[in-house]
């Protein structure tokens, strides 16, 4: 069991849950992200951690049933079926109607949301991966119409509310080397599997996995990834908060984006805090669209593009997931790494509005010994935490108080860049810091330090990537950084 594991139980006695084998087979055969997995244990669990298997399974079976059969059945005999579940959202374009499918079920050829519910939850319901309690019923055939299946209502699932000043409270109990901890376990992780505990070298390999993160908790940061297979890329993008969503593998379009015309739906974009696309190598993004290319230019600068005269503007950020050819000694073959992605972001000009490079093979591969096992805190209430800290302005504020360029006229797009990863940082790890006049000179002076050491440095040597990045598509880019300094 993690050292950090009493300890969370400790401090967030309503929140914690133990992860055991019990956990791991009441869940077999379910395809389940963690948020929702965590917010079930939490519900059917006592305080010493014991789950109730009885309680669990029942929940499963008529809550998230996936028997495709009974579902059909049970509308089929003019039943209302409820169900709290995954689907997709697609708008189709030849008809101007909405369906979802559900990923578990075969059901979704003949599947539509109402538009009055579309309406009522426009900012839910956009193209991409939903989660939610949904309400369904069968539209019997009629003359030549086929039967199909509505749905009739729809609840997002969000089942905490977040006591901001509870977390802060809790979190100023940690150090920060615990704290980093609670987030591996958070993730999923035992974070004593991560190297030798204390060591510098483990220290930073535990940073860079938890950097996953700050496109998370900072809007409109856009971050690049690339490195080996095995080390978690798809497991934690696509496990820890619903409000971000792993894009598969294959293609994509304007409508799908940022705006659907027919059905005059904003796309995935409007409704995510971030959308990472994986297998990117081989990723289609609109190659012949060159208008989608121009909008994706701009929403990556300033989060705005326009489509037939309605403005799209978002806060959500993009991600880039890959992986890269590794030498034996686990080392990128070459350090042009921009030539793994698709031709669209090989462009200088589209290369540096992303903000971070996050090096995936100095993260190790990721097997059974590096599963938690112990308490933990509840996934979906962490998500939910890294969720609300997007629009807390105060930690932006502390960067511009603290730090300078010694360069007379820095590239804005480096300092916004900088600044933009700093801050991400500086929510994850210090959210209980965010009014420097509060501080003592004393602990001014530490947290300067710690500043620097975990925001500030990192920050910029993830900027730096895509500069020398950027100056090897295109020698108009200095391959030198601004040199960025605590006052």
């Amino acid at each position: 069991m993690s050292a950090i594991s009493e300890k969370i139980r400790t401090v967030f006695p309503e929140l914690a849950i133990l992860k055991n084998e019990d956990t791991d087979r009441v869940f077999a055969g379910r395809n389940l992200p963690s948020f929702v997995k965590d917010y079930i244990i939490k519900r059917f669990s006592d305080k010493e951690g014991v789950i109730d298997l009885e309680a669990i399974t029942d929940y499963l079976n008529t809550k998230m049933c996936i028997n495709g059969g009974e579902i059909r059945r049970k509308l089929m005999d003019g039943q209302s079926v409820n169900l709290t579940c995954r689907f997709t959202v697609e708008s189709n374009l030849k008809d101007g109607r909405t369906w979802f499918r559900i990923a578990e079920t075969d059901l979704g050829a003949d599947a539509f949301i109402l538009p009055s519910v579309l309406e009522e939850h426009k900012d839910d319901l956009s193209d991409g991966e939903n989660w939610g309690n949904i309400t369904l019923e069968y539209v019997e055939p009629q003359a030549r119409k086929k039967g199909f299946v509505n749905m009739t209502a729809f609840r997002p699932f969000k089942p905490y509310t977040i006591d901001y000043a509870y977390f802060l409270n809790a979190r100023a109990e940690f150090t920060t080397e615990e704290w980093i901890d609670l987030i591996i376990a958070a993730m999923e992780y035992d974070p004593d599997s991560f190297g030798e505990p204390g060591t510098a070298e483990t220290l930073r390999t535990k940073l860079e996995f938890i950097s996953r993160l700050i496109i998370f908790v900072e809007p409109r940061l856009n971050m690049i990834e690339l490195g080996p297979k095995g080390t978690g890329k798809s497991f934690v993008y696509s496990n820890l908060s619903k409000y971000v969503w792993l894009l598969g593998s294959g293609s994509t379009t304007r409508a799908r984006m940022f705006y659907n015309r027919a059905t005059k739906q904003f796309g995935y974009l409007k409704s995510h805090d971030a959308v990472l696309i994986d297998e990117i190598s081989t990723f289609e993004i609109g190659t012949r669209d060159g208008e989608l290319q121009s909008m994706l230019k701009g929403y990556l600068e300033a989060g705005k593009a326009s489509v037939d005269g309605i403005t799209f503007q978002s806060e959500c950020g993009l991600g880039l997931v890959g992986n890269i050819n590794l030498s034996k000694e686990l080392k990128p073959t070459g350090n042009d790494y921009y030539k793994t992605l698709p031709g669209l972001f090989r462009e200088s000009a589209t290369l540096d509005r992303f903000h971070a490079f996050i090096e995936g093979w100095k993260l190790p591969r990721l097997g059974m010994a590096n599963i938690l096992r112990g308490w933990t805190l509840n996934s979906e209430y962490f998500s939910e935490a890294l969720h609300y800290l997007r629009t807390e302005s105060a930690y932006e504020s502390i960067f511009n108080q603290l730090v300078k360029t010694e360069q007379e006229n820095p590239d804005i797009r480096d300092v916004k860049a900088v600044r933009r990863i700093a801050t991400a940082y500086c929510k994850l790890l210090f959210p209980h810091i965010s009014d420097l006049s509060a501080l003592s000179p004393e602990d001014l002076d530490q947290f300067k330090l710690m500043y620097r050491l975990y925001c500030l440095e990192p920050a910029v040597e993830k900027r730096a990537i895509i500069r020398a990045q950027c100056h090897m598509v295109d020698k108009e880019y200095s391959a030198e950084m601004p040199k960025f300094v605590i006052e």
